[in-house]
């Protein structure tokens, strides 16, 4: 699923300006999708020249005028036929993890340092989840704020179980990666 399909289903929900849609995407979306602004206003472009979503222009004052953008019944067409077509597979894609995959070749206090500021953010992405989790949501969404839940907690459990001993044998070992232990 890429961008637009999600704008798209960010819009289902209702209308909604780009700044709305990220902050979704840094709310509810967070443990599953990332999505910054140099992303999201080009798709909503795209999916307007498409016709799948317009959008009214509001008058600011002494600012540029804000667009509020609202799918169309194409575009609930097109993103409903997606959900239909997309398979249920999970991608990941994590610095973190490639970080600590070549844990042995970092010096152990930005070993530390790294540990810890991933358990710090797993916390505060659990504070967020949990917050969502209390609201009135339907049964769908309420799913995904749990499994993300799940995940985060589990990644918790294993940085706290297991940094201690990896910062340890990353000491211990000689910072060179001989690759053929990998094949």
């Amino acid at each position: 699923m890429d961008i637009r399909t999600l704008c798209l289903g960010a819009l289902s929900l209702g209308d909604a300006t780009g700044y709305d849609i990220k902050k979704l995407f840094d709310e509810a979306f967070s443990h599953f999708f990332a999505a910054g602004y140099g992303s999201i206003y080009p798709a909503l472009e795209k999916l307007a020249e498409e016709g799948k979503v317009a959008y009214d222009r509001q008058q600011q004052e002494k600012r540029p005028d804000r667009k509020v953008f609202r799918i169309t019944a194409t575009g609930r067409e097109a993103f409903i036929t997606e959900l239909i077509d997309t398979p249920p597979r999970e991608k990941l894609r994590s610095e973190f993890l490639v970080l600590m995959f070549f844990a042995h070749l970092l010096p152990p206090q930005r070993l530390a340092a790294v540990l810890q500021e991933r358990l710090d953010e797993s916390q505060r992405e659990l504070a967020i989840l949990e917050e969502l989790a209390r609201r009135e949501l339907p049964a769908g969404m309420k799913f995904t704020i749990h499994y993300g839940q799940a995940i985060t907690q589990a990644a918790i459990v294993c940085i706290k179980e297991n940094q201690a001993r990896l910062i340890r044998d990353v000491n211990a070992t000689v910072n060179e990666c001989n690759p053929s232990t990998l094949r």
